[in-house]
Protein backbone atom coordinates (compact mmCIF):
# COMPACT_ATOMS: atom_id res chain seq x y z
CA UNK A 1 0.00 0.00 0.00
CA UNK A 2 1.25 3.43 -0.56
CA UNK A 3 2.14 5.82 2.19
CA UNK A 4 -0.64 8.53 2.05
CA UNK A 5 -0.34 10.83 4.72
CA UNK A 6 -2.28 14.07 4.66
CA UNK A 7 0.07 16.80 6.68
CA UNK A 8 -1.49 18.07 8.68
CA UNK A 9 -1.67 22.50 9.41
CA UNK A 10 1.36 21.96 6.74
CA UNK A 11 1.26 25.90 5.22
CA UNK A 12 1.11 26.84 9.19
CA UNK A 13 3.86 25.08 10.09
CA UNK A 14 6.50 25.73 7.24
CA UNK A 15 5.39 29.50 7.97
CA UNK A 16 6.29 29.36 11.58
CA UNK A 17 9.52 26.95 11.18
CA UNK A 18 10.92 30.92 9.34
CA UNK A 19 13.05 28.48 6.95
CA UNK A 20 16.95 29.99 6.74
CA UNK A 21 17.73 28.34 3.18
CA UNK A 22 21.40 27.40 4.94
CA UNK A 23 19.89 26.44 7.99
CA UNK A 24 19.57 22.49 9.37
CA UNK A 25 16.27 21.05 9.87
CA UNK A 26 14.91 17.68 10.96
CA UNK A 27 11.64 16.46 11.38
CA UNK A 28 11.54 13.96 14.38
CA UNK A 29 8.10 12.25 12.63
CA UNK A 30 9.15 11.86 9.38
CA UNK A 31 6.64 10.22 8.22
CA UNK A 32 5.19 10.06 4.27
CA UNK A 33 7.75 13.24 3.92
CA UNK A 34 4.70 16.24 3.84
CA UNK A 35 6.50 18.67 5.89
CA UNK A 36 9.86 17.15 4.78
CA UNK A 37 9.31 17.74 1.32
CA UNK A 38 8.25 21.83 2.12
CA UNK A 39 11.05 22.51 4.06
CA UNK A 40 13.47 20.61 1.28
CA UNK A 41 12.03 22.44 -1.38
CA UNK A 42 13.20 26.24 0.84
CA UNK A 43 16.85 24.72 1.19
CA UNK A 44 19.58 26.11 -0.75
CA UNK A 45 23.39 25.24 1.32
CA UNK A 46 21.30 24.10 4.16
CA UNK A 47 20.25 20.46 4.99
CA UNK A 48 17.49 18.35 6.67
CA UNK A 49 17.64 15.14 8.74
CA UNK A 50 14.24 13.12 8.93
CA UNK A 51 13.92 10.44 11.89
CA UNK A 52 11.50 7.82 11.60
CA UNK A 53 10.83 4.35 13.29
CA UNK A 54 8.73 3.15 10.73
CA UNK A 55 10.24 1.38 8.44
CA UNK A 56 7.34 2.41 5.91
CA UNK A 57 7.36 5.55 6.38
CA UNK A 58 11.20 5.70 5.81
CA UNK A 59 11.19 3.90 2.61
CA UNK A 60 8.11 5.85 1.46
CA UNK A 61 9.78 9.43 2.48
CA UNK A 62 13.53 8.62 1.22
CA UNK A 63 11.85 7.92 -2.22
CA UNK A 64 9.60 10.94 -2.06
CA UNK A 65 12.68 13.41 -1.18
CA UNK A 66 15.16 11.96 -3.69
CA UNK A 67 15.00 14.74 -6.10
CA UNK A 68 16.66 16.90 -3.31
CA UNK A 69 19.83 14.14 -3.38
CA UNK A 70 22.58 14.81 -0.68
CA UNK A 71 20.70 17.89 0.99
CA UNK A 72 18.95 15.20 2.75
CA UNK A 73 19.60 12.17 5.25
CA UNK A 74 16.92 10.01 6.83
CA UNK A 75 17.41 8.02 9.96
CA UNK A 76 15.54 5.41 11.26
CA UNK A 77 15.40 5.79 14.66
CA UNK A 78 12.64 7.21 17.35
CA UNK A 79 12.62 11.26 17.75
CA UNK A 80 13.49 10.33 21.56
CA UNK A 81 16.79 9.46 20.92
CA UNK A 82 17.62 12.34 18.20
CA UNK A 83 20.39 14.11 19.55
CA UNK A 84 22.36 11.60 19.86
CA UNK A 85 21.27 10.44 16.29
CA UNK A 86 22.56 13.79 15.24
CA UNK A 87 25.43 13.53 16.91
CA UNK A 88 26.84 11.05 14.57
CA UNK A 89 26.74 13.12 11.78
CA UNK A 90 28.31 15.55 13.39
CA UNK A 91 25.33 17.94 14.11
CA UNK A 92 25.09 20.12 17.21
CA UNK A 93 22.51 22.35 16.79
CA UNK A 94 19.60 22.87 14.36
CA UNK A 95 17.94 26.09 13.10
CA UNK A 96 14.33 24.05 13.10
CA UNK A 97 12.39 21.18 14.25
CA UNK A 98 8.84 19.47 13.52
CA UNK A 99 7.08 16.87 15.40
CA UNK A 100 3.82 15.83 13.92
CA UNK A 101 2.78 13.42 16.41
CA UNK A 102 0.37 10.58 16.91
CA UNK A 103 -0.37 7.92 14.62
CA UNK A 104 -0.62 8.59 10.48
CA UNK A 105 -3.14 7.97 7.75
CA UNK A 106 -1.13 5.05 6.33
CA UNK A 107 -0.68 3.43 9.72
CA UNK A 108 -4.44 3.72 10.17
CA UNK A 109 -5.70 2.34 6.99
CA UNK A 110 -2.78 -0.33 6.34
CA UNK A 111 -5.44 -3.54 7.71
CA UNK A 112 -2.80 -5.49 8.89
CA UNK A 113 -0.76 -3.23 11.35
CA UNK A 114 -3.65 -3.26 14.28
CA UNK A 115 -4.04 0.33 14.68
CA UNK A 116 -7.45 0.83 13.61
CA UNK A 117 -11.08 -0.68 15.23
CA UNK A 118 -12.50 -0.83 11.45
CA UNK A 119 -10.37 -3.71 9.86
CA UNK A 120 -9.77 -7.32 11.28
CA UNK A 121 -6.18 -7.78 11.78
CA UNK A 122 -4.29 -9.22 14.62
CA UNK A 123 -3.51 -6.62 17.37
CA UNK A 124 0.19 -5.09 16.77
CA UNK A 125 -0.06 -1.27 16.88
CA UNK A 126 3.80 -1.28 16.86
CA UNK A 127 5.12 2.03 15.36
CA UNK A 128 8.21 0.51 15.19
CA UNK A 129 7.83 -3.14 13.73
CA UNK A 130 11.39 -4.54 15.70
CA UNK A 131 9.94 -3.32 19.45
CA UNK A 132 8.82 -6.72 21.05
CA UNK A 133 5.79 -5.49 22.73
CA UNK A 134 2.28 -5.43 21.13
CA UNK A 135 -1.36 -4.49 21.52
CA UNK A 136 -1.80 -7.91 21.89
CA UNK A 137 0.68 -8.14 25.10
CA UNK A 138 -0.94 -5.58 26.51
CA UNK A 139 -4.18 -6.83 26.14
CA UNK A 140 -3.67 -10.12 27.35
CA UNK A 141 -1.14 -9.65 29.59
CA UNK A 142 -1.74 -6.21 31.95
CA UNK A 143 -3.87 -6.43 35.18
CA UNK A 144 -7.33 -5.07 35.07
CA UNK A 145 -6.27 -2.32 37.21
CA UNK A 146 -3.18 -1.22 35.22
CA UNK A 147 -5.92 -1.85 31.69
CA UNK A 148 -8.36 0.51 33.50
CA UNK A 149 -5.61 3.08 34.40
CA UNK A 150 -4.62 3.03 30.86
CA UNK A 151 -8.05 3.29 29.35
CA UNK A 152 -9.24 6.20 31.86
CA UNK A 153 -5.95 8.23 31.57
CA UNK A 154 -4.93 7.68 27.74
CA UNK A 155 -8.47 6.85 26.08
CA UNK A 156 -10.62 9.88 28.57
CA UNK A 157 -12.87 6.55 28.38
CA UNK A 158 -16.01 7.14 31.00
CA UNK A 159 -16.27 3.03 30.67
CA UNK A 160 -12.84 2.63 31.05
CA UNK A 161 -13.57 0.50 34.32
CA UNK A 162 -16.33 -2.03 32.68
CA UNK A 163 -13.94 -1.88 29.50
CA UNK A 164 -10.93 -3.55 31.69
CA UNK A 165 -13.09 -5.78 33.60
CA UNK A 166 -14.88 -7.13 30.08
CA UNK A 167 -11.23 -7.78 28.55
CA UNK A 168 -10.02 -9.79 31.80
CA UNK A 169 -13.10 -11.49 31.94
CA UNK A 170 -12.82 -12.82 28.24
CA UNK A 171 -9.87 -13.30 28.12
CA UNK A 172 -9.70 -15.54 30.60
CA UNK A 173 -11.46 -18.51 28.80
CA UNK A 174 -8.92 -17.55 25.53
CA UNK A 175 -6.45 -15.02 24.47
CA UNK A 176 -7.93 -11.81 22.57
CA UNK A 177 -5.79 -12.21 19.34
CA UNK A 178 -7.96 -9.45 16.64
CA UNK A 179 -8.83 -5.81 16.42
CA UNK A 180 -12.67 -7.42 16.15
CA UNK A 181 -12.39 -9.73 18.85
CA UNK A 182 -11.87 -6.57 21.38
CA UNK A 183 -13.94 -4.84 19.30
CA UNK A 184 -16.97 -7.12 20.47
CA UNK A 185 -15.52 -6.74 24.01
CA UNK A 186 -15.73 -2.95 24.05
CA UNK A 187 -19.11 -2.93 22.45
CA UNK A 188 -21.18 -5.33 25.64
CA UNK A 189 -18.86 -2.91 28.28
CA UNK A 190 -20.19 0.47 26.66
CA UNK A 191 -24.36 0.88 27.44
CA UNK A 192 -25.96 0.83 23.98
CA UNK A 193 -27.48 4.35 24.14
CA UNK A 194 -23.80 5.53 24.77
CA UNK A 195 -22.65 3.61 21.34
CA UNK A 196 -24.58 6.60 18.63
CA UNK A 197 -21.76 8.78 20.19
CA UNK A 198 -19.33 7.39 17.28
CA UNK A 199 -17.40 3.65 17.18
CA UNK A 200 -17.14 2.42 21.14
CA UNK A 201 -13.51 1.28 20.46
CA UNK A 202 -12.04 4.65 19.61
CA UNK A 203 -10.90 5.60 22.52
CA UNK A 204 -9.64 2.07 23.74
CA UNK A 205 -7.89 1.63 20.62
CA UNK A 206 -5.89 5.26 20.99
CA UNK A 207 -5.04 4.23 24.79
CA UNK A 208 -3.72 1.36 23.92
CA UNK A 209 -1.27 2.55 21.17
CA UNK A 210 0.13 5.01 23.27
CA UNK A 211 0.47 2.35 25.92
CA UNK A 212 2.08 0.29 23.49
CA UNK A 213 4.15 3.06 21.97
CA UNK A 214 5.18 4.64 24.97
CA UNK A 215 4.43 7.70 23.35
CA UNK A 216 3.64 10.13 26.12
CA UNK A 217 6.63 9.02 28.09
CA UNK A 218 8.85 9.58 24.59
CA UNK A 219 7.53 13.00 24.11
CA UNK A 220 8.45 14.07 28.02
CA UNK A 221 11.89 12.81 27.71
CA UNK A 222 12.74 13.96 24.50
CA UNK A 223 10.91 18.11 24.54
CA UNK A 224 13.94 19.76 27.32
CA UNK A 225 16.83 17.92 25.22
CA UNK A 226 14.97 18.69 21.25
CA UNK A 227 14.63 22.90 23.13
CA UNK A 228 18.85 22.37 23.87
CA UNK A 229 19.32 20.87 20.30
CA UNK A 230 17.88 24.62 18.66
CA UNK A 231 20.81 27.14 17.36
CA UNK A 232 20.10 30.94 18.56
CA UNK A 233 16.32 32.04 16.68
CA UNK A 234 15.76 28.33 15.70
CA UNK A 235 12.33 27.53 15.90
CA UNK A 236 10.45 24.07 17.65
CA UNK A 237 7.10 23.61 16.02
CA UNK A 238 5.16 20.29 17.20
CA UNK A 239 1.77 19.19 16.09
CA UNK A 240 -0.53 17.31 19.13
CA UNK A 241 -3.54 15.26 18.58
CA UNK A 242 -4.08 14.80 21.94
CA UNK A 243 -4.92 16.50 25.29
CA UNK A 244 -2.59 15.05 27.28
CA UNK A 245 0.19 15.42 24.57
CA UNK A 246 -0.54 19.26 24.28
CA UNK A 247 -0.86 19.53 27.81
CA UNK A 248 2.87 18.31 27.85
CA UNK A 249 4.44 20.12 25.24
CA UNK A 250 2.46 23.28 26.54
CA UNK A 251 4.03 22.84 29.87
CA UNK A 252 7.19 22.09 28.35
CA UNK A 253 7.48 25.53 26.67
CA UNK A 254 6.27 27.08 29.42
CA UNK A 255 9.05 26.13 31.80
CA UNK A 256 11.93 26.54 29.09
CA UNK A 257 10.71 30.07 28.32
CA UNK A 258 10.35 30.97 32.73
CA UNK A 259 12.40 28.55 34.66
CA UNK A 260 12.46 30.09 37.57
CA UNK A 261 11.57 28.47 40.83
CA UNK A 262 11.76 31.42 43.23
CA UNK A 263 9.16 31.59 45.64
CA UNK A 264 7.11 34.68 44.02
CA UNK A 265 7.60 37.06 47.13
CA UNK A 266 11.36 37.30 46.25
CA UNK A 267 12.27 40.39 44.74
CA UNK A 268 15.17 39.29 42.28
CA UNK A 269 15.64 35.98 40.63
CA UNK A 270 18.41 33.71 43.30
CA UNK A 271 17.72 30.28 41.43
CA UNK A 272 19.87 31.21 38.65
CA UNK A 273 17.35 29.25 35.98
CA UNK A 274 17.75 31.01 32.91
CA UNK A 275 15.46 31.33 30.14
CA UNK A 276 16.04 29.24 26.67
CA UNK A 277 13.85 31.12 24.64
CA UNK A 278 9.81 32.21 24.51
CA UNK A 279 6.61 30.87 23.03
CA UNK A 280 5.62 31.46 19.84
CA UNK A 281 2.12 30.72 20.33
CA UNK A 282 0.24 31.94 23.48
CA UNK A 283 -2.75 29.97 21.80
CA UNK A 284 -2.09 27.17 19.82
CA UNK A 285 -2.48 27.52 16.09
CA UNK A 286 -5.88 25.53 14.80
CA UNK A 287 -6.54 24.18 11.54
CA UNK A 288 -8.75 26.17 9.16
CA UNK A 289 -12.28 25.55 7.96
CA UNK A 290 -10.58 24.65 4.88
CA UNK A 291 -8.41 21.72 6.11
CA UNK A 292 -10.78 20.60 8.63
CA UNK A 293 -13.26 19.76 4.88
CA UNK A 294 -10.80 18.19 3.23
CA UNK A 295 -9.36 16.05 5.97
CA UNK A 296 -11.55 15.36 9.26
CA UNK A 297 -8.63 13.50 11.08
CA UNK A 298 -6.86 17.31 12.12
CA UNK A 299 -9.87 17.92 14.12
CA UNK A 300 -8.16 17.59 17.37
CA UNK A 301 -4.27 18.77 15.83
CA UNK A 302 -3.26 21.74 17.86
CA UNK A 303 0.26 23.71 16.42
CA UNK A 304 3.00 25.16 19.05
CA UNK A 305 5.74 26.98 18.52
CA UNK A 306 8.80 27.79 20.80
CA UNK A 307 11.59 30.07 19.36
CA UNK A 308 15.50 29.39 21.08
CA UNK A 309 17.31 32.93 22.74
Amino acid sequence: MEFNHYSVMLHETIEQLNINPDGIYVDGTLGGGGHAYEVCSRLKNGHFYGIDQDDAAIAAASARLQPFGDKVTVIRNNYVNAVEALREYGVTGVDGIVLDLGVSSYQLDTEDRGFSYRFDAPLDMRMDRRQTLTARDIVNNYSEMELYHIIRDYGEDPFAKNIAKHIVKNRADKPIETTFELNEIIKAAVPAKMRQNGHPSKQTFQAIRIECNQELEVLKKALDELIDLLNPGGRFCIITFHSLEDRIVKNAFRRNENPCTCPPEFPVCVCGKVSKGKVITRKPILPSAEELEVNSRSKSAKLRVFEKK
